[in-house]
C-alpha cells in the first residue's frame, strides 16, 4: 500500500502506447476528482510512479501541469499536495455551474425529443439504483452523465464547452455530498425530467436552478 493512500489495485498500471504524458495526468486528475487522493494528501512523485507503472518524469510533469490549474499545490521544501479547495472557491465554481445548468436545462425542454427524454429517464433509472445500492462511485457518475445527456440536448456547443470546463470540478465537489442528497437528488431530476417533457422552458430552469443551488448548499452544510 502506498502511502499516498491508495488501495491496491485502485489505479490499473498504465500501458506504453500512446502519450503517456497526457495518461498520466488524466489518471491523476481521476483520482483526485473522485477523491481516491484526498484534499491535502501528500502526494509522491516515485510511489505514484511505481503504482502507475511509468517512470518519474512524466508524474513530475503531470503533477506541474495540475498545480498550474489548481488541482495540486507545489510547496517549496515539501512536496507535491492535491489541493484543499476552500469555501469560496466551491461556492463561487457551484454558482457559475448554477447559470450554466439552468440555461441548458431551458434549452432542453426547447430541443428534446422523445429519444432524448429517454435516455435520461434510463440514466435517472440506474441513477436510483445507485442510491438504493449505497454505490456512491455509480452515484456521482451516473448524477455527472446525466447532467452531460441535459447539456448535450440544450444543443448549444458554446454553452457546452463552458460546462466541460467546470465539470470535473463539479464531481469533485459532489462527491463528498452524493450520499447525503441521495434519493432526493434524483426526485428533483424526474421533476425536471416532466418540465422538458412538457416543453415547459419556464419550468425546466427553476427545477434546475433549485436543484444545483439545494446541491451547493449541502457542500457548504456538510460538515453541520
Amino acid at each position: 500500500m502506498l502511502s499516498a493512500g491508495l488501495p491496491q489495485g485502485t489505479v490499473p498500471r498504465l500501458e506504453r502506447p500512446g502519450p503517456l504524458r497526457e495518461r498520466v495526468y488524466e489518471a491523476l486528475l481521476e483520482l483526485i476528482t473522485t477523491r481516491a487522493l484526498q484534499p491535502g494528501q501528500h502526494l509522491v512523485e516515485s510511489e505514484l510512479a511505481g503504482h502507475l507503472g511509468v517512470s518519474r518524469q512524466p508524474v513530475r510533469e503531470a503533477l506541474q501541469r495540475l498545480n498550474t490549474e489548481g488541482w495540486v499545490d507545489l510547496r517549496p521544501a515539501q512536496g507535491a499536495f492535491v489541493h484543499e479547495p476552500t469555501e469560496d472557491e466551491a461556492d463561487q465554481l457551484l454558482s457559475v455551474r448554477t447559470l450554466l445548468e439552468a440555461e441548458a436545462a431551458r434549452l432542453a425542454a426547447a430541443n428534446a425529443g422523445s429519444a432524448g427524454i429517454t435516455a435520461l429517464e434510463e440514466l435517472c433509472d440506474e441513477g436510483e439504483r445507485a442510491v438504493a445500492a449505497d454505490d456512491v462511485d455509480l452515484a456521482v457518475a451516473t448524477n455527472a452523465a446525466f447532467h452531460a445527456k441535459v447539456m448535450e440536448l440544450a444543443g448549444n456547443v458554446v454553452l457546452a464547452e463552458l460546462a466541460g470546463q467546470v465539470d470535473r470540478r463539479v464531481r469533485w465537489y459532489y462527491t463528498p455530498v452524493a450520499r447525503q442528497r441521495g434519493e432526493q437528488s434524483w426526485i428533483e431530476h424526474r421533476e425536471l425530467i416532466a418540465a422538458i417533457s412538457a416543453r415547459d422552458e419556464r419550468r425546466a430552469t427553476e427545477v434546475m436552478r433549485a436543484h444545483t443551488e439545494h446541491t451547493r448548499r449541502t457542500y457548504h452544510e456538510r460538515e453541520s
